[in-house]
């Protein structure tokens, strides 16, 4: 951008504001103006040289509110030069803070440094962008403060895989402050609403029920202490997400892989969480189990029942189940699922399989909750209009 052309889209005062204004103030008036005529800019090669030498030099200006006029205008510009960018994101935090926060021009590894260079409120900036990676979100997990772990905890824009929610959580799952952003997050992989549950304080029990839509009654079992139902509760509503198994591996390192839990599990159908579940007590791998608990004769499974430890008293029910699971099928209809479940668990409490009172209790809840559920789609779908095609 030739003088020129600098000269014809801004006003001899404004250029004399820019580079001899009295106060940092009106330099910073002069400098937005600037900005917005090279934000806004289609530039060729030699303009765009001339825009970085105006902007170099506003970026060097002694007045922070000439550089955070600067940082301020150009934060979301793809035009500003990523020299000038990182220049700004290394200013002081009040200047760098707004560019960091919004700046297309910053890679991955520039955030990362930035995150690794320790200032508090570079790293909530970093946190607060609208999409992060998975290589910037790791950072923010490992080094970042707690103010930063939380902010990227609740923003749902940041891509966090299986290692960064075990580092935060094991950095600050005490921590009140990021343990209710991870509950505001939008989705949670089935493993994590579990480790949830095990940190989650009274208090925050009725939030994580409204937002991760779990059933009513979960933030009473949990404030009672009956955490292990409220396990089978989060895998019902994570809906056998694909992180089953790590997520029995979860409940294993926690010492809450009991054997009501499995079982409990397996009652609702939950066959991919009881295959998993064995094979992990068991320290089989996964297509081993799988051959002996679906055994069609009387050995494998008490073999796998053996090797794993769990109470020969509850096989016969275990074998039960496993047989309804086969006998059923899923017809694709609308609440199939349900129907599934309330088959399996009428036909379990219908023998004495040496179910215990507690699991018995249990069955029979869910059974109650289901019949309301049902009783409630019914309702509504008598109170809605029939078509006319419903009609005729």
């Amino acid at each position: 951008m030739s003088v020129a052309i600098m000269r014809a889209r801004l006003t001899p005062e404004d250029i004399a504001r820019l580079v001899k204004g009295a106060t940092g103030e009106e330099r910073a008036d002069a400098a937005r103006k600037v900005c917005f005529k090279i934000g806004d800019a289609c530039l060729t090669d030699a303009e765009r040289d001339a825009a970085r030498q105006v902007l170099a030099f506003m970026a060097e200006d002694a007045a922070a509110t000439v550089r955070h006029a600067l940082a301020t205008t150009l934060r979301n510009s793809a035009n500003l030069p990523r020299d000038i960018a990182l220049k700004i994101a290394h200013d002081i935090d009040d200047v760098a803070a707004p560019l960091i926060a919004d700046s297309p021009v910053l890679t991955d590894d520039d955030l990362v440094a930035l995150v690794r260079a320790g200032s508090v409120r570079k790293q909530v900036a970093v946190a607060s962008r609208i999409e992060i990676t998975t290589p910037v979100v790791r950072a923010v997990v490992e080094v970042g403060a707690e103010a930063a772990v939380a902010r990227i905890a609740r923003n749902d824009g940041a891509e966090f895989d299986r290692t960064a929610y075990e580092v935060a959580l094991e950095r600050f799952g005490d921590r009140g402050a990021v343990v209710d952003a991870f509950i505001d997050r939008a989705e949670l992989p089935a493993s994590v609403a579990e480790r949830l549950v095990t940190l989650a304080t009274d208090a925050a029990l009725n939030r994580l029920a409204r937002r991760h839509a779990l059933p009513p009654q979960l933030a009473i079992e949990l404030s009672g202490g009956t955490r292990e139902r409220a396990v089978i509760d989060v895998l019902d509503q994570a809906g056998c997400a694909a992180d089953v198994r790590r997520f029995v591996q979860q409940l294993s390192l926690n010492s809450r892989l009991t054997p009501s839990l499995v079982l409990r599990g397996l009652c609702q159908g939950h066959m991919k969480f009881f295959e998993c579940a064995m094979a992990e007590l068991a320290g089989l791998p996964p297509e081993k189990a799988w051959v002996l608990i679906h055994d069609a004769g009387p050995l494998g499974l008490r073999a796998i029942f053996e090797r794993a430890n769990m109470p020969m008293r509850i096989c016969p029910a275990a074998r039960v189940a496993i047989e309804t699971y086969h006998d059923l099928e899923l017809d694709g209809r609308r609440g199939d699922r349900a129907r599934f479940t309330r088959t399996m668990i009428e036909r379990l409490l219908s023998r004495s399989l040496g179910l215990g009172r507690d699991d018995k209790e249990y069955l029979l809840e869910k059974l109650d909750a289901l019949a309301e559920s049902a009783a409630g789609e019914a309702a509504s779908a008598t109170r809605r209009p029939s078509t006319p095609h419903e009609a005729a």
